[in-house]
């Protein structure tokens, strides 16, 4: 219509905030389990790739945290209390073993691994959508991040695949 002003659009920083601590609470289980798993494995097909993910994805925490400072967005100490200490909680999980680890354990624990960045692959595209609407997005750091977590679900995912051929077949 003539005279009428296009609309702008703002990113909502109330619904964002809530947003982001979730995926901070992701992140932190995320970050405790992969470093976990990290100093359990020390078979060397695992032992290596599992060390640098275990760092790069306590970077990706890092650069979450550093963003949500940038957008204002406040820290919920509470979400990340409670799921570190689910994360936690998580390792004591019954497996079919009293004392030691079950063959199966290093299959779950990187499919969950993988859930959880394909979770966070998604928080960085959702950012990288508003980064045209919200100045204080870097598009170039989030075109970055995404990659970096489509590369990890990559070397993740042939981890899982060669821990289930370890695992599942005989012979």
């Amino acid at each position: 219509m003539p005279g009428t002003r296009p609309q702008i659009r703002r990113v909502r920083t109330d619904l964002l905030g809530i947003y982001l601590n979730d995926h901070l609470a992701g992140s932190t289980v995320g970050a405790g389990r992969s470093l976990f798993m990290a100093r359990s494995h020390r078979d060397p097909p695992f032992a290596e790739p599992l060390r640098h993910l275990a760092g790069e994805i306590a970077e990706d925490r890092a650069s979450l945290l550093r963003i949500m400072r940038s957008l204002g967005v406040p820290k919920r100490r509470y979400k990340v209390a409670v799921s570190g200490a689910a994360e936690r909680l998580g390792r004591l999980k019954r497996n079919g073993r009293l004392c030691r680890r079950s063959p199966l354990t290093l299959v779950i624990e990187l499919e969950f691994l993988r859930l959880g960045v394909k979770g966070k692959e998604l928080g960085w595209r959702t950012l990288r959508a508003l980064a045209e609407a919200d100045g204080r997005l870097d598009e170039q750091e989030l075109d970055g991040l995404i990659a970096r977590a489509e590369r990890q679900m990559s070397t993740l995912e042939e981890l899982r695949v060669r821990a289930v051929r370890d695992v599942l077949l005989t012979g």
